[in-house]
């Protein structure tokens, strides 16, 4: 076995996500320690939530949301966009600087007053699941008189 051969499995990965999500935390700290940010309400809880959001879709475990777990997450989220869309809305996340999303700027777009597509898209998708079980099953059947 080579020294170029990375380990596989359980603990690797464990500790792959341990690392992840300590870096994670140190930005969250950097926000809670940020005088900007001071009169933020329930910050804490905001970050622990945004930590946990960017996690599911930091897709390849490379603390980073590229196009494909962009693309993927918006089709989750039942928004599917084209490859263009999504280029525009890492594009307005990241100020043009870059084609993924860092946690940094992801919590920048999650907690600034601007409004950008993917944060009101996040916004609906927690809105939707605090209002219940989506239905399920095929929809009730309709005839024209019940249209509006």
């Amino acid at each position: 076995m080579s020294s170029s051969h990375r380990p596989q499995g359980g603990k690797a990965y464990g500790q792959l996500k341990a690392q992840q999500e300590a870096r994670l935390e140190e930005v969250n700290q950097e926000f809670l320690n940020d005088e900007k940010y001071n009169d933020e309400e329930d910050l804490e809880e905001k970050l622990a939530s945004f930590r946990k959001k960017y996690i599911d879709f930091d897709l390849n475990d490379q603390g980073e949301i590229d196009m494909m777990a962009l693309k993927m997450m918006m089709e989750k989220l039942g928004v599917p966009k084209t490859h263009l869309e999504v280029k525009k809305m890492i594009s307005e996340v990241t100020g043009g600087t870059c084609d993924t999303i860092s946690y940094r700027d992801f919590v920048k777009m999650m907690m600034g007053k601007r409004s950008p597509v993917l944060k009101l898209i996040m916004a609906f998708e927690g809105r939707a699941r605090e209002n219940g079980q989506r239905p399920v099953g095929p929809p009730p059947k309709r005839d024209i008189t019940s249209l509006p």
